[in-house]
């Protein structure tokens, strides 16, 4: 008979309720909740009082009525349980002293009352129930029973509806805790990625410096000449204006291509190292060679230079894909192909069989270098997706349009 004692509050974290042990609030009951309910609570009290009603009509009538209207009353305090789970259960304990129709409420409400774990609320009204339980037989002239024998009965009866009360409350208080941490890792979750996100838009301001700052300077030299020199002739400054207009161009695409394509610097108190390029690509697979990782190249790109960013973009994602394969898959082979053309743009892929090894071995996975590795492929006009195949390899792919060098 699930039921809750209280609407006492809540902690806002799972520590806090894993130190203080501040229950939490029950759960709403539905209409079927009550009905069912309210059905055991009135199969119990006819158990309890069908031999007795007999006894009562042929010999106290007043008693009938009486312990037809103290259950009644007890059955709708019991519908106050959960907002005053101590005075509901002592009052219905009383009333089953001289009302066996009472019995069932009141056992609903002590076991109610039992779900809130509070063993100084429990002990006193589960011996005020004991000694009711207790009184009600001394009275009731159709026991027959030796007294040993009824007086263990109500003692086990109070027993199984207490422990089943504490029982019903400590499973509720294990529920709320679990999805309390589920929430939370899911709200860490959250904030890691944005993090992640945040981390690689900080660094904008030193890209576009090292990329846009050779066409700004260009653009500011050539129209401070033509402002400043009057002995320039039409061809001079037809080839000045000229200069002007490809830069500005430039400045314009390489705008496009920067926005939120970060690299890893050193920070900014320090000078920024060489950035790699889709030259770089073949050294870095030889590094990963030289590690021990096995991996198979397959290059057949269509001859051309693509711009820096782009050639530093397709370096990342081979690198995110090697290092995913060094940290999960030490003893597979890494696949890696390169394709692309000018209008067809760059693909590259990446794939290799997931680790069938002793997964205590693999190194814990963040899931935040893909973050990032996406973000920065799709501000580079590219797209990346990765799954793994129903044949059991990690496959990650990227495309990204195909930048030549101004």
């Amino acid at each position: 008979m699930a039921d809750s004692g209280s609407t006492t509050s809540t902690p806002t974290t799972p520590t806090l309720r894993a130190v203080t042990a501040t229950q939490p609030p029950p759960p709403p009951i539905s209409t079927w909740g009550h009905i069912w309910r309210t059905v055991l609570v009135v199969a119990i009290s006819l158990v309890g009082w069908v031999q007795l009603a007999s006894w009562q009509w042929e010999h106290a009538r007043w008693w009938l009525f009486l312990d037809l209207g103290l259950g009644a009353l007890a059955l709708a305090l019991s519908f106050w349980r959960r907002r005053r789970p101590v005075a509901v259960a002592a009052l219905t304990a009383l009333m089953s002293s001289i009302s066996a129709l009472s019995g069932g409420p009141a056992t609903l409400a002590l076991m109610s009352l039992a779900t809130r774990r509070r063993l100084p609320e429990i002990l006193p009204v589960a011996l005020l129930s004991l000694a009711c339980y207790s009184a009600l037989e001394i009275v009731n002239p159709t026991t027959d029973e030796d007294g040993f024998f009824t007086g263990a009965i109500i003692v086990s009866v109070i027993c199984i509806t207490t422990g089943w009360g504490m029982y019903i409350g400590s499973r509720r208080e294990l529920l709320a805790t679990l999805r309390d941490r589920a929430d939370s890792s899911e709200s860490e979750q959250s904030m890691r990625l944005d993090q992640a996100r945040q981390a690689e838009r900080t660094r904008i301001a030193r890209e576009m410096h090292d990329v846009l700052a050779h066409r700004i300077s260009m653009i500011a030299l050539h129209s401070g000449a033509m402002t400043f020199r009057t002995d320039l002739s039409a061809d001079e400054m037809r080839v000045a204006a000229g200069i002007i207009q490809d830069n500005s161009h430039l400045a314009l695409t390489e705008l496009r291509e920067v926005l939120g394509i970060l690299r890893d610097g050193p920070g900014d108190a320090n000078p920024d190292l060489p950035q790699p390029s889709a030259e770089d690509i073949a050294q870095l697979i030889g590094q990963a060679r030289a590690t021990g990782l096995r991996v198979l190249l397959t290059d057949t790109r269509e001859a051309g230079s693509v711009s820096e960013s782009t050639g530093r973009t397709m370096y990342r994602v081979v690198q995110e894909g090697l290092t995913n394969a060094r940290k999960h898959a030490q003893d597979t082979t890494v696949s890696i192909t390169l394709t692309g053309t000018p209008a067809s743009g760059i693909a590259v892929e990446l794939s290799n069989p997931l680790h069938l090894g002793d997964s205590r071995l693999q190194t814990p996975a963040s899931g935040l270098g893909l973050v990032g590795l996406e973000e920065r492929v799709e501000l580079a006009g590219g797209t990346l997706t990765h799954e793994v195949t129903p044949a059991r390899a990690f496959v990650l792919r990227a495309w990204l349009p195909w930048r030549t060098i101004p």
